[in-house]
């Protein structure tokens, strides 16, 4: 397969039905990825920030991701110039940078993934992305393939939305709610109202613009408050979180009702 459209961007500029529905990956692990692809996830984000993940696995985790019907977004350890070439180079499509605070700052996002003369990517010919040189025009096409999405994770980030947003090149916006309500004084607790309060203004601000907006939340309810904003897609909680909180389920349910002996056992 040589064609380099990217999915994922489409669906950024092609309002659906329902806001597509992601999580997020902290395991590092390809087989992983690749069942929550198979399960029914929009999209997975690939999280380089929180999780020992390098350039060398990330690789192994988007071609996991490549065999489902699932997109992948990589969201970096940082607004890094290298990274992004590196992390591009290894074939995202669609990446996340973290700590956007300004205007410049998201002008730089979009330098670092645009080749000359939008930006100042650097050029090889022959990488993952361009399927090792097959996708004969990747160079003229992945201006337009990449999607740039930056993270808004302070009250001043999302004060200065409006000219974040209006940055050429910045395809959407993320918040991100847990750090936005370290910074607010409420660590752990983004249930706050104030907390809310400025969630819920991020999503009627981009709105106004025109300019997608995600989030992420710990669970569905949560989730589903945060579409009611307004936002155009969202992710809900992790691998991780999804697998240990089905453990503690289970395992609480076996040892609040005890099976009877001699109980049949269940098929799998």
């Amino acid at each position: 397969m040589t064609d380099i459209e990217n999915r994922f961007k489409r669906r950024l500029r092609s309002p659906e039905a329902r806001p597509p529905l992601g999580t997020w990956l902290m395991a590092a692990a390809p087989a992983t990825a690749e069942a929550l692809g198979c399960g029914g996830f929009d999209f997975l984000v690939v999280d380089m920030e929180h999780v020992p993940i390098e350039v060398s696995d990330l690789a192994h985790i988007l071609r996991a991701i490549g065999c489902t019907p699932a997109d992948a977004v990589v969201r970096l350890a940082w607004n890094d110039q290298v990274l992004v070439k590196r992390v591009l180079d290894a074939g995202a499509q669609t990446i996340m940078l973290p700590f956007v605070q300004t205007a410049e700052e998201a002008r730089r996002a979009v330098a670092f993934a645009k080749y000359p003369p939008e930006g100042i990517r650097g050029v090889a010919a022959v990488h993952r992305a361009s399927r090792f040189g097959r996708a004969a025009d990747y160079l003229k096409r992945a201006n337009d393939e990449v999607a740039v999405i930056v993270q808004l994770e302070t009250p001043e980030a999302i004060e200065r939305l409006p000219e974040i947003a209006a940055v050429p090149g910045i395809d959407a916006l993320f918040v991100g709610p847990g750090d936005l309500a370290a910074a607010m004084g409420q660590i752990g607790n983004i249930a706050h109202p104030d907390v809310q309060a400025l969630i819920a203004k991020a999503a009627r601000a981009a709105s106004e613009l025109g300019k997608p907006i995600g989030i992420v939340g710990p669970n569905p309810d949560m989730v589903r408050r945060f579409v009611g904003y307004g936002y155009d897609y969202a992710a809900v909680a992790s691998d991780i979180a999804l697998m240990t909180g089905r453990a503690s389920e289970w395992l609480n349910a076996l040892r609040e009702e005890p099976v009877a002996p001699g109980a049949p056992a269940a098929a799998y």
